[in-house]
């Protein structure tokens, strides 16, 4: 197989004194979806945090096209391939739809994705293209946001919580965008509390619990049990 385009070995990440993630080991493939869910505080957006230079790391804690970046700064994954889809979405509100779109463009190389691919994959958007970001409703502020990175080219693609606070019809439509974005070939990690949403996206599921990987497998393999267990930290159901 392929060296993974990105893999974690035995990382840790801390704030301050208080640990927070506790030797994780993953890796993803190129072309892959993968899903990391988890309850609140199982470390999941620490984890892209991260992966993307947020936190300090160790250099040899984190690979990514095969090169160890553990410690790199944010603005150098961006430059590597590397776009973060962040929790809350963090449009600039001075800026049109348009305008906050490009903003992912900036500096970026290959052109497989423009605004007009994007507002094939998000219609709405194009007839909003105009207005502010705050003229927009959650939903679409949302669909800016995986726009914008998606501007970039990514090789690796990271969308942390991109349902939250999305009302369930608003999410529906959100989530119907993942397959097209997949049949693309891109790369993706879907950090997510909604577990159903999770598991009809991804190739691959790692559940994390206080800190620890506390299961991986693919969504066809494991049991509700097994992922019940993993989430809440419980021991499942005929578990040796």
């Amino acid at each position: 197989m392929p060296e993974p385009i990105l893999q974690t070995k035995g990382l840790e990440a801390f704030y301050g004194d208080f640990q927070a993630l506790f030797g994780i080991d993953f890796e993803i493939h190129e072309g892959e979806t993968i899903a990391i869910i988890g309850s609140n505080g199982a470390g999941k957006s620490t984890f892209l945090r991260s992966i993307t230079g947020m936190l300090k790391t160790q250099g040899q804690d984190i690979q990514f096209l095969g090169k160890p970046v553990g410690g790199a700064t944010a603005h150098s994954l961006v430059k590597q391939g590397l776009a973060m889809v962040p929790e809350g979405r963090k449009l600039f509100p001075s800026l049109t739809v348009e305008e906050n779109l490009m903003i992912g463009a900036y500096g970026r190389s290959g052109s497989d994705w423009t605004l007009e691919t994007i507002y094939d994959l998000f219609p709405i958007l194009k007839e909003r293209r105009h207005h502010g970001g705050t003229e927009l409703s959650g939903g679409q502020q949302q669909m800016v946001a995986i726009g914008r990175g998606l501007m970039s080219n990514p090789k690796l693609l990271l969308c942390d919580e991109i349902s939250l606070g999305l009302a369930p019809i608003i999410i529906k439509d959100i989530y119907e965008a993942v397959p097209k974005i997949k049949a693309t070939g891109a790369t993706m990690i879907v950090v997510e509390q909604d577990i159903n949403q999770a598991l009809a996206v991804a190739d691959r599921v790692y559940c994390f619990q206080e800190g620890r990987v506390s299961l991986t497998g693919t969504p066809t393999t494991l049991t509700k049990d097994e992922i019940s267990a993993a989430y809440f930290g419980l021991e499942a159901e005929g578990a040796q």
